[in-house]
């Protein structure tokens, strides 16, 4: 008989699956998975459905919505504009109006065309680990990190800023912050040296990506600072980093700048394609006069109707403030509890974000040793992923309703698999 994996294969082609033995999840409720054969796993990774799997009020709000009306843009619809209006309002002054889409990679096109289309200009800067999409043009910016891959002259990945392996060792917070600034301005100038009009800088807040890493004093702020004298624009990749997951609404906030354009998806729609692209009245008109921009899904009363509810679980439900509180708890108990361990280098990140950074008897980057990880502890039941810049950082990303009595139960069961390790 064919293996559910079998037909998988035959029918989607060699898709990804995660593990060695791929788990087949049936249902879920809150932070809690069950496999076919009813066995119960922890979600410790999960992004999208940030406000919990099955969330009663997301599910109701869809159905009610969707036995009403679902229509594209193209009809005025209030629902959008309260939900738009609600959006903008949890963001910094300048960012005025939005763009809605249906997943992190259109967004990113979205702010791609929008920082071109304000400047005047082509070139982007990048961090050479990052993932912003896969879409013919976003793609550019994660081939542009890895050597000889990149064949567009307009886009530049530097080395993206961390303070475990630096790029040169020994320096002081604020002279390391100074090396990786080097490294924009250096781009900048490459541009210019190049003829090629500069349009702005494309970074996740945080760092997801490269491993969310300890990054150097004002970094981030005084980056903003250099691209703004060059005439470019500042764009947050918010996707990863935001609705709350850093114990901030955005983690802009956390790293402590302020971007001109906001990209955001996954969460927003715990599950419903929803993504957004917020910026202020001036590049949005620019970008809508470049582009003509439609999207049949995107606008729709369905998305506005369940993106109020995400904003509205988190709200009443004091997810922002659980995600700081429980996040801090997690990491504390954890550096704790690995203090001493080899194959630990750090416990690092913000809210409800974690990565530990697994490595070998020489200290360097172990990422067989953190996939051994994530099979160990799915199979104790709890689901969590490898990533970083070199797939060593162990990945805990749970949804918001992660509890300190879920944290507890992760706990307990990673010093039972460090003893078995």
């Amino acid at each position: 008989m064919e293996s559910v994996i079998e037909k998988r294969q035959r029918l989607l082609g060699a898709a990804t699956l995660f593990y060695e033995q791929p788990v087949q999840i049936v249902r879920g409720k809150g932070v809690l998975l069950y496999d076919q054969t009813g066995k119960e796993y922890i979600d410790m990774y999960n992004n999208v459905p940030c406000v919990g799997h099955a969330n009663p009020r997301v599910v109701e709000a869809m159905s009610t919505q969707m036995s009403t009306l679902n229509v594209h843009s193209r009809y005025l619809h209030e629902g959008i504009l309260e939900y738009a209006e609600r959006l903008l309002a949890l963001h910094h002054d300048g960012i005025e109006s939005a763009v809605f889409a249906c997943s992190g990679t259109e967004a990113s096109e979205v702010a791609l065309i929008m920082a071109r289309a304000a400047t005047g200009g082509r070139g982007i800067i990048c961090s050479d680990a990052t993932y912003h999409g896969n879409s013919t043009e976003v793609i550019k910016m994660t081939l542009a990190g890895r050597a000889n891959t990149s064949t567009d002259s307009a886009f530049r990945a530097i080395p993206y800023p961390q303070k475990l392996r630096p790029l040169i060792s020994g320096l002081d917070d604020e002279s390391l912050c100074q090396l990786y600034l080097d490294e924009v301005k250096a781009a900048i100038d490459d541009f210019k040296q190049q003829k090629i009009p500069f349009a702005g800088m494309f970074m996740c807040s945080i760092m997801a990506n490269e491993g969310l890493p300890d990054i150097p004093g004002r970094f981030m702020a005084l980056a903003t600072d250099l691209v703004h004298a060059a005439g470019g624009l500042m764009i947050a990749d918010e996707v990863q980093a935001g609705y709350c997951r850093s114990g901030e609404w955005w983690g802009y906030e956390k790293t402590g700048f302020q971007p001109d354009i906001v990209t955001m998806g996954k969460p927003m729609g715990n599950g419903m394609p929803l993504s957004a692209v917020v910026s202020s009245d001036a590049n949005i008109a620019a970008f809508r006069e470049r582009s003509r921009y439609f999207n049949t899904f995107a606008s729709s009363p369905l998305q506005a109707a369940t993106g109020i509810a995400v904003l509205d679980e988190i709200e009443q439900q004091g997810l922002r403030e659980s995600s700081a509180a429980v996040g801090q708890y997690l990491r504390n108990e954890l550096e704790d509890l690995v203090a001493g361990h080899d194959a630990i280098a750090e416990v690092r990140g913000c809210g409800l974000f974690a990565g530990i950074e697994w490595v070998n008897a020489a200290g360097e980057a172990d990422a067989q040793g953190a996939a051994r990880v994530s099979n160990l502890m799915k199979d104790k039941g709890f689901l969590l992923s490898n990533a970083g810049s070199q797939d060593n950082v162990i990945k805990l990303r749970p949804p918001l309703v992660f509890k300190q009595t879920h944290a507890d139960r992760f706990l307990s069961a990673f010093q039972t698999m460090l003893k078995e390790y």
